[in-house]
């Protein structure tokens, strides 16, 4: 807020183009004391680190797990894809099912960013800067899985279109080769999302930085920023650019990845309703991820006045829906499998339920239909601590249903005599928990160094609640 020189005093509010004159001072002041709060509550913690104490004791568990990860990859890449419980017919197991698992994680930054801005939801303000890295740390932790399935991971360059003395090229009717395409450009176009979005913040770190690394540090990442209306202009024009973009990659990445199940003859893949049925389902996992990382987070740093209990409900009104599309998904997979007749299917379903993997399905069930029904309620959906653990009992459903996609599938084919378990070692477990430290390491640094709530649109959001807009 500044001083206008002139016949009467008059002052300019940040991020108005109007003058207000004396009569509107005291609501002025409030206002200017309410952007000054937020931008020190959410610039501080890459400024001045507090809670450090807790953040140095999850940054150790997190690099242990990526220890780990490190561990497992070299024995990897020194003994091959045979150290995994992988065997024919079930040639995918924990690999595929990690990937898809992450792939869906990643889905609710895009949608949270992307979908909800142009729908003007403003309960999105105070968790999409957040959400936006997530989808970041996820989609690297899951592009690493394909890579490492190969076998020669070393030319994963061999999936690329380029240009070669031996007339090398993909082959373009592989959904393998679609994924590398479809996950390239969700990474780019989220990736250039979230940093312009966080462009405006990294300006206000730099101007409130007192030690000079820091604000050198700052001040390039800000790109020269200084906050005028042509800067302003430019960068809403480009926000909803991409935003545009990013919209439709939320429906398309995901039914990209499940064509690697729905164009296969096998049983329990060969279905069309997989595109929408693993787009619901990413949103869903996608969803509980977010809030099993705010919840801890907000109570952590004290961000219940800006991740608020409405915040908290919309997200698990939200994840509910998408719930009821999964549940959907699963009793038309049945349904079909009985209705066509086909006796291939019919075995699938029965394998699937009743068979040598059972108790996983009905696990499945349990922890991705059954208890989320208590979202219904409305003091579940409102209360951080049972809404943690009916997030956490999705996330980790979303990832019983892919492994039952995958490995039950595969190992229950068509010949009996090729049917054969799937067990998988010490080596898919550490793997599995190594990506997620991987993720948890890098959701860590950002943490510590770049703001995680957007301080610009907060304070816009303020704005609109001090004029009644909302």
């Amino acid at each position: 807020m500044e001083t206008i020189q002139g016949s009467e005093p008059q002052l300019r509010v940040p991020g108005k183009p109007y003058v207000v004159t004396p009569l509107d001072y005291p609501a002025v002041l409030i206002a200017a004391k309410d952007y000054q709060q937020v931008s020190d509550q959410i610039a501080d913690i890459p400024l001045v680190h507090p809670r450090k104490r807790e953040w140095l004791a999850g940054f150790s568990i997190a690099c242990l797990l990526l220890l780990m990860f490190m561990v497992a990859v070299g024995y990897l890449l020194y003994r091959g894809v045979g150290i995994w419980g992988i065997n024919i017919p079930v040639a995918w197991g924990f690999a595929i099912t990690n990937f898809v698992w992450w792939i869906g994680i990643g889905h609710a930054g895009t949608f949270i960013s992307a979908i909800l801005l142009l729908l003007l939801q403003k309960w999105r303000t105070t968790i999409n800067r957040f959400t936006e890295a997530m989808t970041l740390f996820a989609v690297i932790c899951a592009g690493m899985f394909p890579l490492l399935h190969l076998g020669r991971p070393w030319v994963f360059y061999w999936l690329l279109p380029y240009p070669d003395t031996m007339a090398l090229w993909p082959q373009f009717r592989s959904p393998l080769v679609w994924d590398v395409f479809a996950v390239s450009t969700y990474f780019t176009v989220s990736l250039l999302f979230w940093y312009l979005g966080i462009v405006p913040d990294l300006a206000t770190v730099r101007d409130k930085a007192r030690t000079k690394w820091r604000r050198i540090f700052y001040g390039l990442g800000a790109l020269g920023w200084r906050g005028s209306a042509v800067h302003w202009q430019n960068h809403q024009s480009a926000y909803l650019l991409l935003a545009g973009l990013a919209t439709p990659l939320v429906l398309s990445v995901h039914s990209v990845v499940s064509f690697d199940f729905a164009v296969a003859q096998l049983p329990g893949w060969h279905s069309t309703i997989f595109p929408p049925y693993f787009v619901a389902g990413a949103i869903y996992s996608g969803f509980a991820m977010v809030l099993n990382l705010v919840i801890p987070i907000r109570r952590l740093y004290g961000f219940q006045n800006l991740i608020t209990e409405r915040t908290l409900n919309n997200m698990a009104c939200v994840m509910l829906a998408t719930g009821w599309m999964v549940t959907y998904g699963y009793i038309m997979e049945a349904f079909m499998a009985w209705y066509s007749g086909e006796p291939f299917d019919r075995a699938m379903m029965w394998d699937r339920a009743f068979g040598a993997y059972g108790w996983v399905f009905w696990l499945l069930m349990t922890v991705n239909v059954f208890i989320p029904q208590l979202l219904w309620s409305r003091w579940v959906r409102t209360h951080p601590v049972p809404l943690f653990f009916v997030a956490l009992s999705v996330n980790v459903g979303m990832w019983l249903e892919r492994f039952v996609i995958v490995v039950q599938s595969l190992h229950h084919d068509f010949v009996p005599s090729s049917w054969r378990m799937y067990f998988p070692t010490k080596w898919d477990w550490m793997t599995l928990f190594g990506s997620i430290g991987l993720f948890l390491t890098l959701l860590f640094l950002f943490i510590r160094y770049l703001p995680m709530i957007s301080i610009s649109e907060s304070r816009e959001l303020i704005a609109q609640r001090k004029e009644g807009r909302l």
